[in-house]
């Protein structure tokens, strides 16, 4: 039993929809966006920053 079915789904963005209303539910979604793409660049540069360990030996 998971979800697998559209209904499912349905029923999930019912509630959702119900309980945080049409209006928020896509500023919510721009906010987790922006923030994964600031997540995902600081990542990028922490990875820069590091020295390679084979350059100190």
């Amino acid at each position: 039993m998971g979800l697998d079915q559209p209904s499912h789904w349905l029923f999930i963005i019912l509630v959702l929809v119900v309980l945080f209303g049409a209006k928020r539910l896509p500023d919510s979604a721009k906010s987790i966006a922006k923030s994964l793409k600031i997540f995902k660049a600081e990542l990028k540069d922490t990875g820069e920053d590091k020295p390679d360990s084979d350059q100190k030996k």
